[in-house]
């Protein structure tokens, strides 16, 4: 009976630390895709600064924007599918 009761908890702590390892690996994942979309956005700032174009000043902002939020959506899916499998 120990010996089942034993077997158990270490299944247990087996998959509890493998459920960890694939959160931790989304959250990198996630992590990735927010810091490479986040450098993207902030490159389309930059040259929305250093054009005298009002319009396409106003475009590359909002393109800027548009990447950002794609880039969050991105993160947050990856980190809600990892939740999924736990």
């Amino acid at each position: 009976m120990i010996l089942r009761t034993t077997l158990a908890a270490l299944a247990a702590l087996s998959l509890a630390a493998c459920e960890s390892a694939q959160d931790e690996a989304a959250e990198e994942r996630a992590d990735v895709i927010e810091d490479t979309t986040e450098a993207q956005a902030d490159a389309l700032e930059e040259q929305a600064g250093e054009t005298d174009n009002e319009a396409a000043e106003t475009a590359l902002n909002e393109q800027a924007d548009a990447v950002e939020q794609q880039g969050d959506a991105a993160a947050d899916q990856v980190e809600q599918e990892a939740g999924e499998t736990d």
